[in-house]
């Protein structure tokens, strides 16, 4: 009996732990991997994380497309094609990055709180 409580106790243990590790709010791997590719690709400039410089800030470009399912192919277009009439009257230039380096930063982006 005393090991059936010990098996128990450890399942137990072990579902906890999983379960909050799931429940967990996902953190971005590509998270450094992004911000040294915001400074590679001069992003600052014009835009940081919680405050309007030339551009919106990361977190008011997050809050405007949530819930949107294409924000991301819309973002990275916007980036790569530059544009203007969003968020004002300054256009923001076309940007020359990678695809893939362009994805990172668009996800890393959206995923701002």
């Amino acid at each position: 009996m005393n090991n059936r409580r010990r098996t128990n106790a450890a399942t137990f243990a072990i579902a906890g732990t999983a379960l909050t590790l799931l429940c967990a709010p996902a953190m971005s791997v590509a998270a450094p991997d992004a911000a040294a590719l915001a400074t590679k690709y001069n992003c600052q400039a014009c835009h940081s994380a919680d405050k309007k410089i030339v551009g919106p800030s990361y977190k008011e470009i997050a809050a405007k497309y949530a819930g949107d399912s294409g924000a991301a192919t819309k973002l990275e277009q916007k980036v790569k094609s530059g544009g203007s009439g969003v968020w004002g009257a300054i256009p923001m230039p076309p940007n020359n990055v990678p695809d893939a380096d362009l994805k990172v930063l668009v996800q890393w982006i959206l995923a701002t709180k």
